[in-house]
C-alpha cells in the first residue's frame, strides 16, 4: 500500500484541518483565490475614465504617432462597447484591452482592485493564503515555474525550491484561464506535481496557509577552485522597497570580494525608487537621461559603496525577460564599463512608465519616456542589451551549481 502523501508541514492553526483535496471538477467550478471586486462603476464614469485616458496617451505617450496605431479609432471601439452597456469588471478588462492595442508591450491599466494590491507589492508587504510560492507562469510549458519559496512557507518545507517547476494543480494541467490554483482557503490542502531539474515528476501535498513578508533575494558565494571570493546575489524585482536592504546585508555579509555576480534574468523592472539605491552601492555620476517628448531629466548617482561595491569586478546576468529597469541598470553599468554581461541579448524594452490616477481609483502606467545613455549612442530599444559572453540555459533546466551563466561570469572574472 502506497504511503499516504501528507505536508511536510502543518501549522498550529490547521492542526485540526482535513487533509483531503477536492476534486478536480469541483476545483474548476469553485474559485480559490480570496476574491476581491471592484466597487460598482457607473456608464457616467466609465466615460469619464475613457476620456482621461485618452487625454493621457495623446498627451504623454512617448510615440507621436501612437507607436503605428489609429489612436482615434481605437478610442471610439471602445467607446462603443461602454455605450452599450458593460458590468463594472468587464470594463476594467476592455480598458486594460484598450491600453493594450497600444502595442508597446510595457504601457498597461490598472484597475482600483489592482492599484491597492501593486502598492502593498512596492512596500514587499505580501499577504496572502497559498503556499508560499514567487513563480512565473510559462505559457509554452503549462507550468508554474519557480523563482523563489518565500521563508516559512508550506513549499520550502516541502523542498521545492528555485528551478522547479510545478506541472499540475489537484490533478488540473495550469492554464491561463484556470489562475493560480496553489493560493486558496486557509488550512486547504493542495496536490502539486512537481519536477525538478533532470528529474521524473513528483507529487507533493502542501498546505495553504498565510504568507506575509517581502520577496527574498537570494545571495551566497560561488564556489571556486582559484581560491578567490565571488559573490552572487539574484535580484528578482525592482518593485519592492525591501531589495535594496536584503542586498545591502548581504554585501555587508560577504565582506570584501574579488568579484560579484548580480542576477538580473528574470527582472522584469520595477520603480526608480528602488533601482536608484541598488545602483548606488555599485557606480555613480550621470549616467543617462529620460527623454519624453518634451524634456529631459537626467539620471544622476551618488556613490554608496558597501564594502568595496564600488570598485569590485561586477558580472550582470541578463536574459529576455529582464526588461525595463532591468534593461536600464545592466545597460548603463556596461556602457560605463563597470560591468560586463553575461547570459542572452534582451528584447529591448526601456520605456520609462509614468502613472496618471483617475476619479475611480484606477491607474494607467503610460509609456512616457525613452532612454539614453550618457556613454553612447546606443539605441537598446533596438537592439536590447548585448551580452559580452552569450551563455543561457531555460530556468527550469539547471540548478546553481549547473548554472551555465554562473560558470561563465566567472571565467569573464577571470577566475575559476
Amino acid at each position: 500500500t502506497p504511503t499516504p502523501l501528507v505536508p511536510a508541514y502543518i501549522p498550529p492553526q490547521c492542526a485540526n484541518a482535513a487533509l483531503a483535496t477536492v476534486a478536480p471538477d469541483v476545483a474548476l467550478a469553485q474559485p480559490t483565490l480570496e476574491a476581491q471586486t471592484n466597487p460598482s462603476v457607473s456608464k457616467s464614469m466609465q466615460l469619464r475614465v475613457l476620456r482621461d485616458v485618452a487625454n493621457v496617451v495623446e498627451e504623454v505617450y512617448v510615440y507621436p504617432d501612437y507607436n503605428g496605431k489609429d489612436w482615434k479609432a481605437i478610442e471610439e471601439q471602445y467607446r462603443s462597447k461602454i455605450e452599450a452597456g458593460l458590468e463594472t469588471e468587464a470594463f476594467y478588462q476592455e480598458m486594460k484591452a484598450m491600453i493594450f492595442e497600444l502595442g508597446d508591450e510595457h504601457s498597461n491599466f490598472l484597475s482600483p482592485v489592482e492599484v491597492e494590491a501593486e502598492a502593498v507589492e512596492l512596500k514587499g508587504e505580501n499577504n496572502y493564503v497559498g503556499v508560499g510560492i514567487y513563480c512565473n507562469y510559462d505559457f509554452e510549458k503549462n507550468s508554474f515555474v519557480v523563482i523563489s519559496t518565500f521563508p516559512g512557507s508550506s513549499a520550502e518545507y516541502a523542498g521545492i525550491q528555485s528551478h522547479d517547476s510545478i506541472l499540475q494543480v489537484d490533478g488540473l494541467p495550469i492554464t491561463e484561464e484556470l489562475g493560480n490554483r496553489l493560493r486558496g482557503p486557509e488550512c486547504s490542502a493542495v496536490l502539486a506535481k512537481v519536477q525538478s531539474p533532470g528529474e521524473a515528476p513528483r507529487d507533493v501535498m502542501l498546505m495553504r496557509y498565510r504568507i506575509q513578508g517581502s520577496i527574498p533575494i537570494e545571495a551566497r558565494l560561488v564556489s571556486t577552485t582559484d581560491g578567490s571570493k565571488i559573490g552572487y546575489i539574484f535580484i528578482p524585482t525592482f518593485f519592492d522597497l525591501t531589495i535594496p536592504p536584503q542586498i545591502e546585508a548581504a554585501l555587508n555579509e560577504f565582506g570584501q570580494l574579488d568579484g560579484l555576480i548580480l542576477d538580473l534574468r528574470l527582472n522584469g523592472g520595477g520603480s526608480s525608487t528602488v533601482t536608484y539605491p541598488i545602483l548606488e552601492f555599485f557606480t555613480d555620476g550621470k549616467l543617462g537621461q529620460f527623454v519624453s517628448r518634451k524634456r529631459s531629466r537626467a539620471l544622476e548617482i551618488e556613490a554608496n559603496p558597501i564594502q568595496n561595491s564600488q570598485t569590485v569586478p561586477l558580472i550582470i546576468m541578463v536574459g529576455e525577460d529582464t526588461v525595463s529597469f532591468g534593461e536600464i541598470f545592466a545597460g548603463v553599468m556596461q556602457d560605463s564599463e563597470r560591468a560586463k554581461i553575461v547570459g542572452e541579448t534582451t528584447l529591448g524594452n526601456v520605456e520609462v512608465l509614468s502613472g496618471y490616477d483617475f476619479d475611480d481609483g484606477s491607474v494607467i502606467w503610460i509609456a512616457a519616456e525613452t532612454f539614453k545613455s550618457a556613454f553612447s549612442d546606443a539605441n537598446w530599444e533596438q537592439t536590447g542589451i548585448v551580452p559580452d559572453a552569450q551563455a543561457f540555459a531555460p530556468w527550469d533546466t539547471f540548478y546553481f551549481d549547473t548554472d551555465p551563466s554562473i560558470k561563465a561570469a566567472v571565467e569573464l572574472l577571470g577566475h575559476q
